[in-house]
């Protein structure tokens, strides 16, 4: 018989975590409707990611605000002056048959 674990693995090795992409899981949803924003910008533009940057960016602003992941400057996440926009420009994106707040700011605005 081996030394090693019951899948093979070596018991005696601590599992080091990677640099980037490990950050929490949103269990309290506070970051539910950024995601969803994101997710139907995704679907309404035929999943063209750069017309959805504003709604990527948006999210991960949610993430960090909250700790669900570390704060980083927008620029090492590949977001830089040029992602900047008005949130007053965001489009029209529908959500679950409901539509943004940006939307609905819009309409009382208006």
């Amino acid at each position: 018989m081996s030394a090693g674990g019951a899948f093979g693995g070596n018991r005696g090795a601590r599992p080091v975590p990677p640099e980037k992409g490990v950050f929490p899981l949103d269990h309290l949803h506070e970051c539910d409707l950024e995601k969803k924003e994101y997710v139907a910008c995704l679907k309404s533009s035929g999943f063209q990611s750069e017309k959805c940057r504003h709604f990527s960016k948006k999210y991960l602003e949610c993430r960090m605000e909250r700790n669900l992941m570390a704060k980083q400057d927008m620029s090492e996440l590949g977001f830089g002056k040029e992602d900047e926009r008005d949130p007053s420009e965001e489009s029209n994106i529908k959500i679950d048959n409901q539509y943004s707040p940006s939307t609905e700011k819009k309409k009382i605005a208006a």
